[in-house]
C-alpha cells in the first residue's frame, strides 16, 4: 500500500483569520487622539475653575477687608451704648460712678455672657 503523499505543488494555505479592513474608531490612532483630546478639554476645564475659585477667594477676602471698618465702628457703637447703659444701672443702683481701674481711659470690657441655668438633655 503506497503512502500518502501531498500534491505536487503542496497544500493551498489554510485560512485562519479573516481578512477584513479595520474601519472606524477602534484603531489604536484615532482612540489615543480622541482619549488626548478629552483629556486636554479635562485639564482645560480644571484650570478654568482653578482660576475662577482663586478669583473668587480673593473677592471675598478684600470684601472682608473693606467691611471690617463698618463692622467695627457697629461694635463701638454697641459697646458705647452698653456703657453708658451699665453706668446709668451704676448710677441708679450706687449713687455715683465708680472708677474699676482708677483712671480716666475707657478700658473694653472683657467678659463672657454665660446663662444662669444650664439644662442637660
Amino acid at each position: 500500500m503506497p503512502q500518502d503523499m501531498p500534491p505536487a505543488g503542496g497544500y493551498e494555505a489554510v485560512q485562519y483569520k479573516r481578512n477584513l479592513p479595520s474601519r472606524g474608531l477602534f484603531r489604536p490612532g484615532p482612540l489615543l487622539a480622541g482619549g488626548a483630546v478629552l483629556m486636554l478639554f479635562g485639564w482645560y476645564k480644571l484650570v478654568v475653575g482653578i482660576r475662577e475659585q482663586n478669583e473668587l477667594a480673593r473677592e471675598k477676602m478684600w470684601s472682608r477687608i473693606h467691611l471690617i471698618p463698618l463692622l467695627q465702628a457697629e461694635e463701638d457703637r454697641d459697646q458705647v451704648r452698653r456703657h453708658l447703659a451699665d453706668q446709668a444701672r451704676e448710677k441708679e443702683l450706687l449713687g455715683e460712678n465708680v472708677r474699676v481701674y482708677h483712671s480716666d481711659r475707657f478700658v473694653r470690657p472683657t467678659f463672657g455672657v454665660t446663662p444662669g441655668t444650664v439644662t442637660k438633655e
